[in-house]
């Protein structure tokens, strides 16, 4: 299992309807199973470090601004969520155990 940095915390609550969801400091999963899956650990640590470069806040306004626009343009929430900035970068490189050491900072400003 990928080895993780001990000041992250993880909440398990089964009753997500998603998978799962970062809420700085914490990866909140719909199971324990999510956990072992290395694709979607290194998604939630992408959503951590985008947290932390934006204070907290930030990411929390910009990320709701980006969803309420792209559900407007795209007028379904499946495409609306896929298209948020943040969500594209995780995405595209949830494979990649070396993108965080590799990644620069604000890199989501590139899926803009």
């Amino acid at each position: 299992m990928h080895k993780l940095p001990q000041q992250w915390q993880y909440v398990i609550f089964n009753k997500l309807h998603v998978g799962g969801i970062t809420l700085f400091p914490f990866i909140i999963a719909k199971s324990k199973l999510y956990l072992s899956d290395k694709k979607f650990v290194n998604h939630e640590h992408i959503h951590l470090r985008q947290q932390l470069e934006l204070l907290l806040l930030l990411f929390y306004m910009l990320y709701l601004i980006n969803y309420g626009i792209n559900l407007v343009k795209y007028r379904n929430h499946q495409k609306a969520y896929l298209n948020i900035c943040f969500e594209r970068e995780a995405y595209k490189h949830e494979s990649n155990a070396a993108y965080l050491r590799e990644r620069k900072f604000f890199a989501w400003i590139n899926y803009l």
